[in-house]
């Protein structure tokens, strides 16, 4: 049950309140702190929780048009905060129904048909090992970089986790929610191995480690894939016979660890964990950001006194080749990143040529409210590379069903996907965005 109650006293009703963009007004009027809208608000938050918007929430998509989405999990906690006074635990954690209704009422709200479902992924595969945990108020979780659960000494200890009690339970419990309210197919979201390294065994000694001994990074990810990642997989495919298991892997993204590691490390751990199982082709990771990097000069870092390896022997990852191993984890679809900085032609050829709908990404950067100086030339050129995206996702839709494309569930038809949505973006800006999607996204 909500902490705070409200009178029932507003005429709140799923077609006025989901009509876009009733409810991204409605937000927006939260934002900016209206009094005279935030009971309103909170009426729908209540009556959401109490299951009155159900109904709403069975798959609907659109199939002649580009779905829209994206990662909302912690604007629904500061909504929940200010509303209700939940902290980040008990929204997260204290009941798997709440947190499943109350997250795809905000993508209802933000104009998103796409329902999708995540939680905060790397926190919570963490803490399923063992990882001490830190739960803010109002901020998303996190792993303690005081209090690493991994050392050189104990890495290699199983730490499997306990499927029928914590973490792994309430997951279970909110995909068994979700498959239940929108008749999609349910999704294990966990950390990567490379992700899960880097919260239990600490950022910079696993960085070290792929610099010093990259042999041990791949020992140490790979005892991950085998103790935690695949035993948790072969329970969740026992319940959910149909399942995905999607992996995140921001820390070993080619932003952060360059792409040669990238592909050869933190993807190879992915390929290890997926190879001859039968849910293998089920396994994919979409969120590997920064392809750009491919694209600027290596520098020759040799040691001329020691000898050392030159850039001529020690040949830089192409983008062609960082963008076809990306492809190994994830063939379903293909996605390009706001961080990724190519244009969008590249990733729509490339969707093309391997027959898979496209997702286009907004970043977090694109609407922060907090960075704009003019809201009106913003909005302006988000709608202009919106409809560039937007063209984009429609052309491959077009193209691959031409083609013989003929899964008729997400990801097709292609995505515009917000990557991260919080109380500091701006709802003008992604109203822009939506809108933008919705009246030029049919094909």
């Amino acid at each position: 049950m909500m902490k705070h109650t409200a009178q029932n006293t507003l005429d709140v009703t799923s077609a006025d309140v989901l009509e876009f963009p009733n409810g991204i007004r409605m937000l927006q009027a939260w934002q900016d702190a209206d009094a005279t809208r935030m009971d309103e608000l909170k009426q729908v938050f209540l009556d959401t929780v109490e299951g009155k918007f159900d109904s709403d929430f069975a798959w609907n998509g659109p199939t002649d048009a580009i779905h829209i989405g994206g990662s909302i999990n912690l604007m629904t906690l500061t909504i929940m905060h200010d509303l209700f006074g939940y902290d980040s635990s008990e929204f997260y954690k204290g009941n798997p129904e709440r947190y499943v209704r109350t997250t795809l009422m905000t993508r209802r709200l933000l104009g998103m048909n796409k329902l999708y479902l995540s939680w905060p992924v790397y926190a919570f595969t963490a803490e399923a090992m063992g990882q001490q945990t830190m739960y803010p108020d109002k901020f998303p979780p996190g792993s303690d970089p005081d209090l690493t659960l991994l050392n050189r000494e104990n890495w290699q200890q199983p730490r499997t986790p306990d499927f029928t009690k914590g973490i792994p339970a309430i997951i279970e419990e909110m995909i068994r929610v979700y498959v239940s309210l929108t008749g999609l197919e349910p999704v294990l979201h966990l950390s990567a191995p490379y992700s899960l390294a880097a919260d239990t065994f600490g950022q910079e000694p696993l960085l070290a480690a792929l610099v010093r001994e990259p042999e041990f990074a791949k020992d140490l990810l790979r005892h991950l894939a085998d103790t935690v990642h695949r035993p948790w997989i072969n329970d969740f495919i026992s319940k959910f016979p149909n399942g995905w298991i999607e992996l995140s892997d921001a820390s070993g993204s080619p932003f952060f660890v360059g792409p040669r590691n990238c592909r050869d490390i933190s993807i190879d751990a992915i390929r290890y964990l997926a190879k001859n199982e039968p849910w293998g082709d089920r396994v994919y990771d979409a969120n590997y950001r920064g392809d750009y990097v491919t694209q600027a000069q290596q520098k020759n870092r040799c040691n001329a006194r020691k000898g050392g390896t030159s850039a001529a022997t020690n040949p830089a990852v192409t983008l062609d080749e960082l963008t076809e191993a990306k492809h190994s984890v994830c063939r379903h679809y293909v996605q390009r990143l706001h961080d990724d900085r190519v244009p969008v032609d590249y990733y729509r050829d490339k969707a093309i040529e391997w027959n898979v709908p496209l997702f286009a990404g907004v970043g977090s950067s694109q609407i922060d409210r907090n960075s704009v100086a003019d809201m009106d030339a913003a909005k302006a050129d988000l709608r202009s590379v919106t409809r560039c995206d937007v063209d984009a996702v429609k052309t491959v839709a077009r193209t691959i069903r031409d083609n013989g494309y003929s899964i008729t569930n997400p990801p097709w038809p292609g995505t515009i996907y917000f990557e991260d949505v919080s109380s500091e973006s701006s709802m003008e800006l992604i109203e822009v965005i939506v809108q933008t999607a919705l009246n030029e996204g049919r094909y």
